[in-house]
């Protein structure tokens, strides 16, 4: 059973709610840093409406510094050469991909290379990472919708109640109850004695989740040092995403602080009117406590910014330039404190449990494990992009451009 978490003085929310940023404000915010991605990372020698002369270099000819997707899996070059052949007589042969053992013919988008929005792409390749995002979110948006049919006849509202707490229980009875029953303590100091802090707290959850993951792809996509190691940690974020989202389907859990008030957690978001608008809206899924993306997101970045820093390599990557101790430890200190802050806001302001942060955690983990499960999208991305309605190729990235050691190019 689980135990009677009512407390004996139930403090007040006294603090008066902090501002809050109008609506335009947040998506302004993505804007700005997309837009501002894309100019960074601009292909200098590339131009939408007027190019160099010169020969056209397809994705599938470029390096390891320098690639898309067609990196992943192997084509047959040869097939590439006839693109730079003016007289070819078999131009754009289609591409051989080899997927788990299986050679399967794919269309040459190459064709399409002079198509305005193939230069467009072709100028800011920071776009194709947008697109996919753009397929998380959509994802995120219907998960909502399929958990209400999914549990239509029960109720979601109630099944979401009950899993709630369940994990109350478990943290309360598990082997580690000592660690993860803390939620209500976390909480009852920040409202006793720290209640501005708590506000703060609340902005963080709502304003740092959507523009901070996009500013900190945006500026991995620019000083990576390659775009395999960029693409590793895009992967894994995008496959925790679908495992995350997967959960909320068939797994709806209701946040400690929508819980009724006799479990003793307070809605101080509702409070602080700290709620984001990427939050808000008719398909928000407001019953997605289990696990915590936000966590999730930051546990990944903290971890890349540790590996970043070259503190747990031996040596850096080919071409990378090597950094001083004073920026070593600035992204160590960075990849410990982000997740850390995260963490507190998550559980301070009761919109997760501690088992949500740890499940989070696991997926990540597992995510890196097993990101390359993407590669077989790779055959259907070709098709796509071959598409009557699409009908672009894509573009190289330019990861790294700007933070290679040029030496050893000499």
């Amino acid at each position: 059973m689980l135990e009677n978490t009512t407390i004996a003085e139930e403090p007040q929310r006294n603090s008066k709610p902090a501002w809050k940023l109008p609506g335009w404000a947040e998506p302004l915010m993505v804007m700005t840093i997309i837009f501002g991605a894309m100019f960074v990372t601009r292909k200098r020698g590339n131009r939408v409406f007027k190019g160099r002369s010169g020969v056209y270099k397809s994705a599938l000819d470029g390096d390891d510094t320098a690639c898309s997707s067609d990196e992943l899996l192997d084509h047959d070059a040869c097939n590439e050469h006839d693109a730079q052949e003016t007289l070819s007589t078999t131009k754009h042969l289609p591409k051989i991909r080899t997927l788990l053992c299986l050679s399967v013919k794919t269309p040459n988008t190459a064709r399409f290379k002079n198509n305005l929005h193939s230069r467009v792409l072709q100028r800011f390749p920071f776009l194709v990472e947008m697109f996919y995002w753009v397929i998380n979110y959509a994802f995120y948006r219907m998960t909502a919708i399929l958990s209400q049919k999914l549990f239509a006849g029960r109720g979601i509202w109630t099944v979401a109640e009950s899993h709630g707490l369940a994990i109350l229980d478990f943290e309360q009875h598990g082997l580690l109850s000592h660690i993860f029953s803390r939620e209500l303590d976390i909480q009852q100091w920040f409202m006793h004695d720290h209640q501005d802090a708590l506000t703060a707290l609340n902005k963080v959850y709502a304003y740092i989740h959507v523009p901070g993951t996009v500013g900190f792809i945006a500026w991995y996509y620019y000083v990576a040092p390659s775009h395999s190691t960029f693409a590793t940690v895009r992967r894994t974020m995008n496959l925790t995403n679908f495992m995350a989202f997967t959960t909320y389907v068939v797994y709806p859990c209701m946040p400690p602080r929508l819980l009724q008030k006799e479990y003793g957690f307070l809605d101080t978001v509702r409070h602080d009117d700290a709620q984001s608008v990427w939050m808000s809206g008719k398909f928000v899924n407001s019953l997605a406590a289990m696990p915590s993306v936000h966590f999730a997101y930051a546990f990944a970045i903290g971890c890349t910014l540790i590996y970043h820093s070259g503190i747990p390599r031996r040596k850096p990557e080919y071409g990378e330039v090597r950094k001083s101790i004073a920026w070593k430890v600035w992204y160590l200190v960075l990849g410990v404190g982000y997740p850390t802050m995260i963490l507190t806001a998550i559980v301070a302001t009761a919109n997760h449990y501690f088992l949500d942060a740890l499940i989070a955690a696991i997926y990540v983990l597992s995510a890196f494990v097993s990101n390359k499960v993407f590669y077989v999208f790779i055959p259907l991305e070709d098709w796509f992009l071959w598409a009557r309605a699409i009908r672009v190729e894509k573009p190289i990235a330019s990861t790294g451009e700007s933070f290679k050691d040029s030496s050893l190019y000499m």
